[in-house]
C-alpha cells in the first residue's frame, strides 16, 4: 500500500465536544476524536492531520494548503455546512476527494440543518453515528483513494 495523507477539518464549536450539548453530540472530546482517527489511520497506513477552527478563513486556508500535501479531506464543517459557499468553493478548487461527516443526523434536526453546501462537491456524506461517523468517513475516503 502506498502511503496516504488525509487532512481532517473540524469546524466551529467542535473544540467544545464533550461539554457542548452532550445529548446531541455525545461526551467524547475533540482530542479523543483525533486520537481515534489517528489510530484508525495507522491501521490503514494513513497519516491524519487534524485541524479545528472556529474561523471560516482558517478552514479555507487549510483546504488550499492541502493541495500537494494530502490526498483527501475529511470534514465536519459544523454550522458552516449550512452557510459556507467559501468552503464549498475551496473544496471544488483543490479537487481533492472529500467526505463530509456529522456526529448528529442533520436531517432529523432543525430544517436549516437539512441543507449542505458541501455535500454536492463531496464524494459522500455520513451523519448520525456520533464519533463513528468520523471513523466510517475515514474508512470510506481511504477506500475511495485506494479504489
Amino acid at each position: 500500500m502506498r502511503p496516504l495523507s488525509v487532512i481532517v477539518l473540524h469546524g466551529p464549536n467542535l473544540n467544545l465536544l464533550g461539554q457542548r450539548e452532550p445529548g446531541i453530540y455525545g461526551s467524547v472530546t475533540l482530542a479523543e476524536v483525533n486520537r481515534l482517527l489517528t489510530e484508525e489511520g495507522q491501521k490503514q497506513a494513513v497519516s491524519c492531520t487534524c485541524v479545528q477552527s472556529n474561523h471560516e478563513g482558517v478552514l479555507v486556508d487549510s483546504i488550499h494548503q492541502a493541495l500537494g500535501q494530502h490526498q483527501g479531506i475529511l470534514i465536519n464543517a459544523g454550522a458552516y455546512t449550512h452557510t459556507s459557499v467559501a468552503l464549498r468553493d475551496a473544496i471544488t478548487s483543490v479537487n481533492l476527494p472529500t467526505v463530509e461527516v456529522h456526529l448528529s443526523n442533520i436531517y432529523r434536526r432543525e430544517e436549516f440543518r437539512h441543507h449542505s453546501y458541501i455535500a454536492p462537491v463531496a464524494i459522500g456524506q455520513i451523519s448520525g453515528f456520533g464519533v463513528q461517523s468520523y471513523l466510517l468517513g475515514l474508512q470510506a475516503l481511504v477506500g475511495h483513494l485506494r479504489g
